[in-house]
C-alpha cells in the first residue's frame, strides 16, 4: 500500500477522500453539466483513441492502481458531503526530486467559494507531511482565469512557461508552472490560507 492512502482530508466543510466506483452516476452528471466549463481545460491523447472508452469503473480502478503503486493520489472533492469534483496528486516521484503535480476540477456552481482553494492546500500539506515530498507544481494554462486564481489565493510561485506542454482539443498547449517547496510554507498550506482568508 502507498504511503498516505487510503487517506481522507478535511477542512471545514470541504473532504478529499478515495474517488470510488460507486461515484459513478453523480461524477459522469457533473462532467454533462459541466461540460462547457471543463472541457476547454481538458487534456486529450495525440494520438486516435481506438476501441471502446473505459468505463467509469475501470477508471477508477486504473487510478486505485496507481494509488497502490504510489504514483498517484485519486481524491473526490467533496463540499457539505456531496460531490462536486474531483482533486488528483499525479507524478509522485522521490529519490532527489521527491515531487509532485496536482491537477483538479470543480463544478461551476460551487466555483468561487473557496473549496478549491482549501482542497489543493489539504492535498499539498499531506504530500509535504504524509509523504515526505519536497516540491508541489500545478500546471495551468494561461487562458484559465479560475485556475490561476487558486494559486494567487494560495500563493505558488510563478515558475514560467512550459511551451506546448500538454495536449488539449486537438493541440499542443501552453502551460504556466507553479509551485511551493517545503521552505515556503512551514507553517502549512492550509493554515496560511485560512490567515489570507481572514485579512482578505
Amino acid at each position: 500500500m502507498a504511503v498516505g492512502w487510503p487517506v481522507e482530508l478535511v477542512d471545514g466543510d470541504v473532504r478529499l477522500r478515495p474517488l470510488r466506483r460507486r461515484d459513478g452516476d453523480a461524477w459522469m452528471r457533473l462532467r454533462a453539466e459541466n461540460v462547457g466549463w471543463l472541457e476547454p481545460w481538458d487534456a486529450t491523447s495525440p494520438e486516435p483513441v481506438r476501441g471502446p472508452r473505459p468505463t467509469f469503473g475501470q477508471f477508477v480502478r486504473a487510478l486505485a492502481a496507481q494509488a497502490r503503486d504510489g504514483q498517484a493520489l485519486p481524491f473526490a472533492v467533496e463540499h457539505e458531503r456531496a460531490l462536486v469534483g474531483q482533486l488528483t496528486v499525479s507524478a509522485i516521484q522521490y529519490g532527489s526530486l521527491r515531487s509532485a503535480a496536482i491537477g483538479y476540477w470543480v463544478s461551476r456552481h460551487v466555483a468561487g467559494r473557496g473549496i478549491t482553494p482549501t482542497a489543493v492546500a489539504l492535498a499539498t500539506d499531506h504530500c509535504f507531511g504524509a509523504l515526505g515530498l519536497h516540491r508541489v507544481e500545478v500546471n495551468i494554462r494561461p487562458e484559465n482565469g479560475p485556475s490561476l486564481r487558486v494559486v494567487e489565493k494560495l500563493g505558488f510561485r510563478d515558475e514560467g512557461l512550459r511551451e506546448r506542454y500538454l495536449h488539449i482539443q486537438g493541440r499542443w498547449r501552453d502551460h504556466r508552472t507553479f509551485a511551493l517547496t517545503t521552505e515556503d510554507v512551514p507553517e502549512g498550506l492550509v493554515a496560511r490560507w485560512h490567515r489570507r482568508r481572514a485579512h482578505a
